[in-house]
């Protein structure tokens, strides 16, 4: 799931786990440049900062990020629970049952998989 340099799809699962635990300037360039989709540039910009402080703050969040989730795991046990919430559901969809009966319960699933 991770290779040695961090994706940003994966740094922005990381930030949506873990982002809370951060401190303010750490949480609001993660922001700016995960959610808002902002270059290090225009993060500078408009944080008053060097081009270089942003992607030191970035690198070392997500470092941060990545130690959390090295330690407590959510993001994989949700990536595995999602795997198996997939795979029940393609099996439901194979069942003989009713369109209510499925969707029914496609929808416990869905909600247990979040």
């Amino acid at each position: 799931m991770k290779d040695e340099i961090i994706t940003v799809q994966y740094a922005s699962l990381l930030y949506d786990f873990y982002g809370s635990l951060l401190r303010e300037k750490q949480a609001r360039v993660m922001a700016l440049y995960h959610e808002d989709d902002m270059s290090l540039s225009e993060i500078a910009t408009e944080l008053d900062m060097t081009r270089q402080a942003v992607h030191y703050t970035l690198k070392k969040s997500e470092a941060f990020l990545e130690e959390l989730e090295d330690k407590l795991g959510l993001i994989a046990s949700y990536m595995s629970n999602r795997i198996r919430a997939d795979r029940a559901i393609a099996y439901l969809r194979e069942l003989d049952i009713s369109d209510d009966d499925r969707n029914f319960v496609i929808e416990i699933i869905e909600e247990l998989a979040e």
